[in-house]
C-alpha cells in the first residue's frame, strides 16, 4: 500500500464510516433508552473530513461551551476518541439520568453521570467498529472536560498534528424530547487507519 493520508481516503471508506456511525448509533439508542428510561432515537446525518482549523466552527464556534469525553483506544488499533456535546445538552442527559438528585451545574456527581452516558455512546461506536473489522479494540476510562470547544480540542491537538491537518467528524443527532447534536471524533494513528482499511477490504490507490 502506498503512503496513506487522510486526503486519499475513498468515497467507499466514507460509506463504511457512515454505516459504522449508523450501527454505533443504533447500539447507543438501545443502551441509552434503557439507562435513561425513556424513548431515544439516534441517527447519523453527516460524516465529514475537515481541516483541523475548521472543527471548532463545525461544533458551533470555538467559544461554544461544551462537555467532552476523551479516551484512549488500545488493542489491534491505537488512537483516541472524543465525544462532544454542548454543556446544556450534557446537563439535559444528566437530569434525565439523575432526576431530582441532579444539581444545576456539572458537579462531581453530575460529571460521573455524564461519564457513564459518554461511556455508553463511545462504547457503542467502538463495538460497531470492532464488529465491522473483526479487530479487538479496548477503550480507556474517559477523561471529562467542561470548557470552550477550542480548549477541549487543544487536548488531542498534538495527535491530530501527527496525522496531518485533516480529521474525521461523525455528527450524530440524538432525540428524546428534544433533538441533540453530538459530535464523535475518531483519531486512530495512521498505522491503525491502514489496519482498518485492510480489514474492510478497501484498497487506497
Amino acid at each position: 500500500m502506498s503512503e496513506l493520508s487522510l486526503e486519499s481516503i475513498s468515497t467507499q471508506y466514507f460509506d463504511v464510516l457512515k454505516e459504522l456511525g449508523n450501527i454505533g448509533a443504533g447500539n447507543a439508542t438501545t443502551a441509552l433508552a434503557s439507562l435513561l428510561q425513556c424513548k431515544v432515537d439516534m441517527k447519523v446525518p453527516q460524516v465529514r473530513m475537515l481541516d483541523f482549523k475548521d472543527v471548532g466552527a463545525a461544533l458551533g464556534g470555538e467559544e461554544q461551551e461544551m462537555a467532552g469525553a476523551y479516551l484512549a483506544v488500545e488493542g489491534d488499533i491505537t488512537g483516541s476518541i472524543l465525544f462532544l456535546v454542548k454543556k446544556e445538552i450534557a446537563m439535559h442527559f444528566v437530569k434525565k439520568l439523575m432526576g431530582d438528585m441532579a444539581g444545576d451545574d456539572l458537579g462531581e456527581m453530575e460529571r460521573s453521570a455524564f461519564k457513564e452516558i459518554s461511556n455508553i455512546i463511545t462504547g457503542s461506536y467502538l463495538n460497531a467498529l470492532s464488529t465491522l473489522t473483526n479487530l479487538c479494540i479496548y477503550p480507556s476510562i474517559p477523561d471529562l472536560a467542561i470548557d470552550m470547544a477550542g480548549a477541549i480540542l487543544s487536548v488531542p491537538a498534538i495527535e491530530f498534528g501527527i496525522m496531518g491537518d485533516k480529521i474525521l467528524l461523525i455528527q450524530s443527532q440524538i432525540s428524546d424530547d428534544i433533538e441533540i447534536d453530538g459530535f464523535f471524533i475518531m483519531i486512530p494513528d495512521m498505522e491503525s487507519y491502514e489496519k482498518i482499511l485492510k480489514s474492510l477490504g478497501i484498497i487506497i490507490e
